[in-house]
């Protein structure tokens, strides 16, 4: 049984602790199955459908009807490794050309207008993009009055790093409409543009978002 393993052992555990690029194909397929039988962990049951399977190669192909062919797999196991394997296969299907390319302030700008000119709060928000100017992720960094100590780079560039994203634009809104950058602005777009520079993501611009209105820093000369 799977409990009968040490607990830094287990596959879900261990997932949590070290992430899931640290666990075998067998112990992936564990968390998705999630139990045995009586008499066979699930960490055997799903080295066992590896092994019927000869790897993934053939796995990815399979019916529901091969799965059940497999003791221990019934209707609800086969449907749920067919479910994950599907799944698996339209993210690899994905179009990379679909992503939004920014190409200019007014491209990130009219991208993130919307999302941000009727807050009533300041919201910090950072797009990282791919080597085509691509977006690739968006996170929002904090949420609040604007401040360098704050809007610490070690946030912003954290995510770029996990991303392998190749520059970064940051956004702000000013709840008053009025994009005008005050000095707390100029100040925070100038430590991210260092550390950008240090840490080989490029800081391409800062946009700060008003009512139906923008100002982009890098157009200031600030970046």
């Amino acid at each position: 049984m799977i409990r009968d393993y040490p607990v830094q052992e287990r596959p879900r555990e261990r997932m949590l602790i070290s992430g899931p690029d640290t666990l075998a194909n067998h112990e992936l397929l564990a968390i998705i199955l999630r139990t045995g039988s009586k008499n066979e962990s699930v960490i055997q049951l799903a080295n066992r459908i590896i092994q019927h399977f000869e790897g993934l190669r053939f796995l990815k192909d399979a019916t529901i009807g091969e799965l059940k062919e497999i003791h221990g797999i019934g209707d609800a196991k086969a449907v749920e490794l067919l479910a994950a394997i599907e799944l698996g296969r339209r993210i690899s299907r994905l179009p990379f050309d679909e992503r939004f390319a920014i190409r200019s302030p007014d491209d990130g700008a009219q991208y993130m207008m919307d999302e941000l000119r009727f807050l009533q709060q300041e919201h910090f928000v950072c797009l990282y993009l791919n080597t085509k100017n691509q977006i690739i992720h968006k996170k929002t960094i904090f949420i609040g009055s604007l401040n360098s100590s704050i809007v610490h780079p070690r946030e912003v560039f954290k995510e770029g790093f996990r991303r392998s994203a190749a520059s970064i634009i940051c956004f702000h809104n000013h709840p008053s409409g009025d994009p005008a950058p005050s000095r707390e602005d100029i100040d925070v777009t100038k430590r991210l543009v260092e550390c950008g520079k240090m840490l080989g993501i490029e800081l391409l611009d800062h946009i700060i978002i008003g009512d139906l209105k923008y100002v982009s820093l890098k157009e200031k000369g600030y970046v």
